[in-house]
């Protein structure tokens, strides 16, 4: 009892988010009405996204800890299913704040895939290449993501721009009805694959660390199973909250500064995907980049497998007009992401080369965000 004492104590992360949220949930309309004042603004902003980094972190933390205890793939597994709940959660509450972006999904999903597969593939190759010269992962669980990956994208971001039956870059409720079906439909396979039949794909090749040192010992403090679950559950529960109240000044900040409405989109993801970075970064420095691979690949695959079918659902049960194709600047830039990352995935090992190619192909993707 003292130990759990002990481990509950340094939790204070936990009593930050829950006084945070319950002040917003008692004053936060008073205090979010009217944020025209610059400083008034900078600080509710600041202490929003302080909070929601705070919880996103102590995820990840207890994420690692249950994935030491059970093991990959299910460790991982946990930390993106999280991630993305946050993300649909996130979006769901921008779009009803900002009465109706409907091309919201489609940004964040689209900064999704940028940042993981362009960016975070990119700085955990360079990080983990620079300190090993080259990494080793197991190539099948890669080609799996990939497989699955791919054809989601493709049907839910580029599709839309080239069908008939409904107006714009969007799709009509038959071919957006088995949209959601054939999302679920592949997710659930693929979870079974992961989980059940082929789970040695998703585990780390056994070879010999070129180094000679021994695997890294876990970060945090381990404790069990149930401990880690209810505190991880905990830490998601203020986002709920949290998530419906950053909205505001998100869209208050596009609305003042005339920004490209793909800035929404691109801070969601970031905030959300702050926890995965941190891990997958972790993960190559200590040269276990099947770990980095399941958390980038996965989070990417849950994003886009589990995002489109819960926005379109929503955009049935409110009567919204779901907007999902990218436009030809974004199409680009996502097919090029995807023909990239299954020539960087088409080899066991990975070098700094490769990391240095998908990080620049980043920079481009920022740069066209502001610059069409």
């Amino acid at each position: 009892m003292p130990k759990f004492l002990s481990s509950l104590s340094g939790e204070w992360v936990l009593v930050v988010n829950f006084a945070t949220t319950a002040l917003f949930l008692l004053f936060g309309a008073g205090w979010l009405a009217d944020l025209s004042n610059p400083a008034w603004f900078a600080f509710v902003s600041l202490w929003l996204f302080g909070a929601m980094f705070l919880s996103a972190f102590a995820v990840v933390r207890h994420a690692e800890a249950l994935a030491v205890k059970l093991g990959e793939p299910y460790g991982t597994l946990i930390l993106t299913l999280a991630v993305t709940g946050i993300e649909v959660m996130m979006i769901a509450a921008i779009m009803y704040a900002g009465k109706g972006n409907s091309a919201l999904a489609r940004d964040a999903m689209m900064a999704v895939v940028m940042i993981v597969l362009n960016g975070m593939v990119g700085v955990s190759l360079i990080l983990g290449g620079l300190r090993y010269h080259e990494q080793a992962y197991n190539l099948q669980g890669a080609n799996a993501f990939l497989a699955v990956i791919l054809p989601l994208a493709v049907l839910g971001l580029v599709l839309p721009n080239f069908t008939a039956s409904s107006p714009g870059p969007t799709l009509s409720p038959l071919q957006a009805g088995f949209l959601v079906f054939m999302s679920l439909a592949l997710y659930g396979v693929f979870l079974g694959i992961q989980t059940s039949r082929h789970p040695d794909y998703f585990t780390a090749p056994k070879l010999r660390r070129a180094d000679g040192r021994r695997e890294a010992a876990p970060v945090h403090e381990v404790h069990s199973v149930p401990f880690h679950t209810v505190l991880l559950i905990a830490y998601v529960l203020p986002l709920v909250v949290l998530s419906k109240q950053i909205a505001v000044p998100i869209n208050h900040a596009i609305h003042v500064l005339h920004a490209p409405a793909a800035v929404g989109g691109f801070l969601v993801s970031v905030l959300i995907l702050s926890p995965e970075s941190l891990g997958s970064v972790r993960a190559a420095l200590a040269n276990e980049l099947q770990r980095s691979v399941n958390i980038l690949l996965g989070s990417v695959l849950a994003s886009i497998g589990l995002t489109i079918p819960a926005v379109l659902v929503i955009g049935f049960l409110t009567g919204q007009t779901i907007t999902l194709g990218l436009d030809a600047i974004d199409s680009t830039l996502l097919l090029l992401t995807l023909a990239l990352s299954t020539l960087t995935f088409a080899a066991a090992r990975t070098n700094v080369l490769l990391g240095a190619v998908h990080l620049l192909l980043f920079f481009a993707y920022l740069l066209f965000i502001f610059e069409r």
